[in-house]
């Protein structure tokens, strides 16, 4: 045993070396990188401050309405809204809600396609599998260290931190769905002539629609999760009133602040939830 104990793996020594490599060899990939990603996200939250925050209120309470049609859900999109408006945390929350739409719209635009390759090519799946559970147990601060090494302080970090920790719901319930199209309808399609692009968009999709849905409102919920995580490392939004909280122990901005996420966490899973049909309703 202590032959074992003394013959340390340098595997951290490796895994320094290889981000060492990354920020002499490719420095300038990332910084274009990050300074992309940052102008995005600070445009997009621009665009939202433009505008008054009843524009977003009514705009938020339309869509839930016209997805749900529950008048109890878009009293309380609206009381919630409010709500935050009046704590004082209305910039906070837009720049929260930009960074949790900015790590989705890219964990979906990457993570749909995997799931599907994965679903027709089963060695894929068998390769990713121990690489999804890995990006979902290991602790988040272990890779906010080479993102932030690698791309700086800033929102940029958190947002890539956000996509490790989110884009493998996508892959994972992309593949289900597509996996578990029934074989009659794949073989009722080939009956018919469809090419494989035309079984995946008008066969396969379709059918493994609720899961994907399912996965996209996952991701959603697991980068909002992250607000805190990205706070540490420069991101802006709800998290930095946590993180200002926790240092002076000021129970008062910590519970109005953690009351603010907590509305949003509801706001969005709620509109974002598949509408109920009729016979359900």
């Amino acid at each position: 045993m202590n032959w074992l104990t003394e013959h340390k793996l340098p595997l951290g020594s490796w895994m320094e070396t290889f981000v060492d490599l990354l920020t002499l060899n490719a420095a300038g990939l990332f910084d274009a990188i990050s300074v992309s990603l940052e102008w995005m996200i600070v445009s997009m939250v621009d665009i939202f401050q433009w505008f008054p925050p009843f524009v977003p209120i009514l705009a938020t309470a339309a869509i839930a309405w016209f997805l749900h049609r529950s008048i109890s859900l878009v009293i309380f999109v609206v009381a919630a809204l409010l709500l935050i408006l009046n704590l004082g945390y209305w910039q906070e929350m837009l720049e929260t809600f930009v960074l949790v739409i900015a790590a989705t719209v890219l964990s979906v635009v990457c993570g749909i396609p995997i799931g599907i390759l994965a679903a027709h090519k089963p060695w894929v799946y068998t390769v990713l599998r121990p690489v999804l559970d890995l990006m979902q147990t290991i602790p988040t601060f272990v890779y906010l260290i080479p993102t932030l090494v690698l791309f700086g302080l800033g929102v940029v970090p958190g947002l890539i931190s956000t996509i490790i920790f989110a884009i493998a719901a996508p892959i994972r319930l992309t593949y289900l769905g597509i996996s578990r199209v029934p074989e009659d309808l794949i073989e009722a399609g080939k009956a018919f002539g469809a090419t494989p692009i035309q079984l995946l968009y008008k066969v396969e999709l379709p059918a493994a629609m609720p899961n994907i849905m399912a996965g996209i409102t996952q991701c959603i919920m697991l980068s909002l999760s992250m607000v805190v995580i990205a706070a540490l490392v420069g991101a802006d939004g709800l998290g930095k009133p946590v993180i200002r909280a926790l240092n002076t122990v000021n129970i008062s901005q910590g519970f109005e602040a953690g009351l603010a996420i907590v509305l949003v966490a509801i706001i969005l899973d709620r509109i974002c939830k598949a509408p109920r049909s009729k016979e359900e309703g």
